[in-house]
């Protein structure tokens, strides 16, 4: 049975839009850290479930989102914190085994973290991965560009009737 992710849905701030009808997920401890390199283990189940273009590195020190694509973010080694939802929104604390599912708009930064960081993301087929900050990208083509961006098929951590197949839906939205 899959574990229920936490979901936090956050306001629009007037700087960072978030996302206005999709929750960020949170999956606690949901990828096992095995074998002598754990980020591998993210990288193969996130290409499993159809999220490609994975990358291997820290978050942002910076507050910034993604306009045209999702991004799921694992934790393959040490211990950061990292704001999301903008300015105003919140800090949470990710350790190994962790993934956070992003929607296209949802702010992030890292505040602090090990020195010993690792992280995994990767995006759904087809999303572009370009990030914008906030005031410096025209606010409303940002808002219909994130309520334009197509839903993924697949939930990167359970695949095709994972909890995000449920739990991400928009009026106006349609899956690929």
């Amino acid at each position: 049975m899959d574990r229920e992710p936490e979901s936090i849905l956050f306001a629009d701030d007037g700087e960072t839009p978030n996302n206005p009808h999709l929750p960020l997920l949170l999956y606690r401890g949901a990828v096992g850290l095995e074998g002598p390199d754990p980020a591998a283990n993210f990288e193969r189940l996130f290409a499993r479930n159809g999220w490609a273009h994975g990358w291997r590195s820290g978050v942002f020190d910076f507050q910034h989102f993604h306009v045209s694509g999702h991004e799921v973010l694992g934790i393959a080694r040490g211990r950061g914190r990292v704001q999301f939802g903008g300015a105003h929104g919140q800090e949470v604390d990710l350790a190994p085994g962790d993934v956070a599912v992003l929607p296209a708009g949802c702010g992030h930064r890292r505040l602090s973290s090990s020195r010993d960081f690792q992280v995994v993301g990767a995006y759904p087929a087809g999303s572009q991965s370009q990030h914008q900050r906030p005031g410096r990208i025209d606010y409303k083509e940002a808002l219909a560009a994130i309520v334009r961006t197509p839903l993924p098929d697949r939930d990167p951590v359970y695949g095709e009737n994972g909890p995000l197949t449920r739990l991400w839906k928009g009026p106006a939205i349609a899956r690929k």
